[in-house]
Order: C-alpha cells, then sequence, then structure tokens
C-alpha cells in the first residue's frame, strides 16, 4: 500500500514504524492497523477496504494516531525531564 502521509522529516520514518509496531503489539508495522482493527472488531482486510464506515475506520486510525501521538509526547517530556537533571 502507498503511504500518503509526507514526513517533514523524512529519516524519522523508520523510528515512527517502530513505534507504530511496538503500541499495536505488532513485530511488523504494516500489519499494526491489522492488529488496532481486530482489537477494535472493524472487518478491516488487506485490499479494498471501501465498505469500512468512516466511523469503522476512524477507529482504527485514531487509536493508532493517539496512541502514537501520547507515547512521543511521553518521550519528550522524558527527555525535558533528563535535561533538566544535568
Amino acid at each position: 500500500m502507498a503511504r500518503r502521509n509526507k514526513l517533514l522529516v523524512p529519516e524519522a520514518r523508520q523510528g515512527l514504524d517502530a513505534l507504530k509496531a511496538k503500541l499495536s503489539h505488532s513485530n511488523n508495522p504494516e500489519e499494526a492497523k491489522f492488529e488496532v482493527a481486530k482489537e477494535q472488531g472493524v472487518p478491516l482486510k488487506k485490499g479494498y477496504n471501501g465498505d469500512l464506515t468512516s466511523k469503522e475506520a476512524g477507529k482504527v486510525g485514531g487509536n493508532m494516531g493517539g496512541k502514537m501521538v501520547r507515547e512521543l509526547v511521553k518521550m519528550a517530556q522524558q527527555q525535558i525531564n533528563d535535561q533538566h537533571k544535568k
């Protein structure tokens, strides 16, 4: 599947993919959305998913995005705290 999201820092792709896989309890970032969909009860399948409702698609993307943002904020806060301790 082609990626449509353009990162401001393309070098961050590998780290973001690793974070996505970690948070979805998956080994492969490409499989992460299927793991989240299964947890949410959304019938996501490989290939065409035009039969999903916006609500169902939002459950998957929103869940993944929300987890990633929360984790990135925690990481930044920890980094700031570590810098202040030095």
